[in-house]
């Protein structure tokens, strides 16, 4: 019996024990898949000479990860790929699936850390999605040595918060992608009033140290040519990638997209980082008809009310004038500027591009300048998932402004996460609409209504909006308000060509993930093996070419339009 078979018994019943409902629909559906055509599997298996591929996963039990990863493990073995698998067996004491959500008792986490609780299940939930397939599985505990675990067990208690927000380990930014976890466990930007705050980033430290250097080991012990693994930011995603980075090993990086069946793939980083660089030359000469066009203007209208969406905000959005005045008690014929704030404390890492700190610092600079300009009325909209998203905000957006400012003004409308109100219909009654990091940005620009970038919103470099470049700029940009004319049809053209781009071509469909509802909202749907094969599915093939050969993660719909 193998270490993996050794582990997977000792949990076995005890992981069955628990309250966590870990679906093992992975493991019985890839189970019987592979059973019903074991005679292509096997040929497969034994003939597999091509790129070797780590799909880095670590996390076994998040379940939003595994039917994806997993379908890539089969699609690539089908491709001729060398895939291997790596999981966490209870090794770190933190990742991203622990948040102040999965413990009853707020001692326990930062006493115990995940192992008390999640554990198990996560890993007996992770290894029986992969072990059906046959192929390499690697552990954390295989690639850390005892030596190395004492001396991250000393670094850790000697550093303190402001050394280890800083702390990096061969240039790797250990530090900040440690900081990043601990402020998504407590679902907050700023963790200083939280009573455990700083046990609670130690482990996430503790966390990102082991991950480095068990990255580190398997990459050195085995030659990938490329890593794949979900997000690319926190604990431990980060880190690998931080390590692949500095070994110069190529990285892929996906996530669920807005639209149904849809992923967005990237290479190199997280799409948080490489939508903003991305070069205007990948989608700025397409010829782009009047059918993308009325198809794009489509999509976007659903988008209102997530129809075609299975990442959505609103059930029954108010979009009538005469309630949401009645709501705001504002008056819509004098100058309206919006303000869209985002999740205050969703993928905090470093972005060169911000013109401000962090988005509480704009939101606060933003309120006290439109306090000086009694004539224009700004109204700020926070955003919904603060209370609808799958990891609630702790820390709001109007609680930080009350503050701030006990009294607004009249001029400042604040319109509250938990408001069924309609952003996009607020937003088209403004002049200009001022944004952060929202991909908002992308949609309001497609109506002619121009936007102020203050951070690292993917529509920031497009050609399409007025990106603040510090704050002064920032300060320059509002100057100009109200706007004497809106966007011009040059514009919204382009704007609406970048829409085409990104919510079309950058979000690649796979048909193989049937939407369900509840989390994750998909599940496997594959009717035979030979439907994962080259040129059966036109998405699988974009994602396999980019994964394999480095091409671009781009699906060109505008060849399919019938």
């Amino acid at each position: 019996m193998n270490r993996v078979n050794i582990f997977i018994d000792s949990i076995e019943k005890f992981a069955k024990s628990k309250i966590h409902d870990y679906s093992l629909t992975e493991t019985n559906f890839w189970k019987k898949l592979l059973q019903e055509n074991e005679s292509l599997w096997s040929k497969k298996i034994r003939k597999v000479s091509g790129k070797r591929i780590l799909i880095a996963t670590s996390t076994g039990g998040h379940q939003a990860i595994t039917p994806v990863e997993s379908l890539l493990a089969v699609a690539l073995t089908l491709r001729g790929a060398q895939v291997h698998l790596l999981l966490c067996d209870k090794v770190l004491p933190a990742c991203l699936q622990a948040t102040t959500t999965s413990f009853k008792d707020q001692s326990e986490f930062p006493q115990y850390g995940p192992q008390k609780s999640l554990c198990d299940t996560c890993f007996l939930h992770g290894i029986n999605t992969y072990k059906p397939l046959e192929l390499p599985i690697h552990l954390y505990s295989e690639f850390i040595k005892h030596n190395e675990q004492k001396k991250i067990d000393m670094l850790v208690k000697k550093m303190n918060i402001n050394e280890i927000k800083n702390f990096k380990l061969h240039g790797l930014e250990i530090g900040e992608h440690a900081f990043a976890g601990a402020l998504r466990y407590f679902a907050r930007a700023d963790i200083s009033e939280e009573p455990y705050s700083d046990k609670v980033l130690k482990r996430y430290f503790h966390a990102a140290l082991t991950t480095a250097y068990v990255t580190n080991r398997l990459l050195n012990k085995f030659k990938f040519d490329c890593a794949v693994f979900h997000h690319g930011i926190y604990i431990p995603q980060g880190i690998v990638g931080e390590v692949a980075r500095s070994k110069n090993i190529r990285i892929v990086n996906w996530n669920p997209a807005y639209r149904k069946k849809c992923f967005i793939f990237s290479h190199y980083d997280t799409y948080h980082h490489t939508l903003l660089s991305e070069p205007v030359s990948k989608w700025e000469n397409i010829k782009f008809t009047g059918k993308m066009e009325k198809k794009t203007m489509e999509y976007l209208k659903s988008r209102w009310f997530g129809t075609k969406d299975w990442i959505w905000f609103h059930e029954k959005p108010t979009i009538a004038l005469t309630r949401i005045t009645d709501e705001l008690k504002m008056d819509f014929n004098k100058p309206c500027i919006g303000m869209l704030t985002n999740v205050i404390w969703d993928a905090q890492l470093h972005y060169k591009a911000n013109a401000f700190p962090n988005m509480l610092d704009w939101i606060i600079k933003t309120i006290r300048y439109f306090i000086k300009r009694p004539e224009l009325q700004l109204i700020i909209r926070i955003h919904p998932a603060e209370i609808r998203g799958t990891l609630p905000s702790r820390q709001k957006v109007a609680i930080e402004i009350q503050k701030c400012f006990p009294n607004l003004p009249k001029n400042i409308i604040t319109i509250h996460s938990e408001s069924q109100v309609s952003t996009y219909a607020v937003m088209d009654l403004c002049n200009a609409v001022l944004i952060y990091g929202t991909k908002t940005g992308v949609e309001l620009t497609t109506r002619g209504i121009p936007v102020i970038v203050a951070g690292e919103a993917w529509i920031r470099n497009k050609g399409i909006t007025m990106d603040a470049k510090s704050v002064n700029d920032y300060y320059r940009l509002l100057d100009e308000l109200p706007l004497k004319r809106k966007m011009d049809n040059r514009m919204i053209r382009r704007a609406r060509k970048y829409a085409y781009h990104f919510f079309f071509r950058r979000m690649i469909p796979i048909n193989f993930l049937k939407h369900i509802k509840g989390w994750p909202p998909y599940q496997l749907k594959v009717d035979k093996l030979d439907d994962l094969l080259p040129g059966s599915d036109k998405g699988l093939d974009v994602i396999c070419k980019g994964i394999l050969l480095g091409k671009d993660f781009i699906y060109k719909d505008e060849k399919y339009e019938k």
